[in-house]
């Protein structure tokens, strides 16, 4: 996801910024820009670009995860990275997931009840 994403930001002049200083250094003279959330900052003109492509990206990404991957072995590194075997709840792993195609709550604790005994 690094990679185009940083084109797109190169393409469209947009960039990170956490405090007006980091605005004021990175920001061009006569440009209106959008803060698009966390810190994120584009050139009014490419908005609609900057969500639509970062959209693509996020969906590539995603079939690229399931083509090398699996499904089983998404739910299982999502269900660990959200630390849901100690928490014992699958709640954040849910979320992350959803728009996974064809990854379902269903599919998510039938993967979190085979690994629990090996992971908690």
């Amino acid at each position: 996801m690094e990679q185009p994403q940083t084109k797109l930001f190169e393409e469209t002049g947009t960039f990170f910024a956490f405090s007006n200083e980091q605005f004021d250094e990175q920001a061009k003279k006569g440009v209106k820009y959008v803060g698009m959330g966390g810190g994120m900052v584009t050139p009014e003109e490419h908005v609609k670009d900057v969500i639509n492509r970062m959209y693509d990206i996020y969906k590539t990404c995603i079939e690229i995860d399931i083509k090398e991957n699996g499904i089983d072995k998404i739910i299982l590194r999502e269900l660990q990275n959200h630390e849901c075997f100690y928490t014992g709840d699958i709640t954040d792993c849910i979320e992350k997931l959803k728009d996974y195609p064809s990854i379902t709550e269903t599919k998510i604790l039938t993967i979190y009840r085979k690994n629990y005994a090996k992971y908690a």
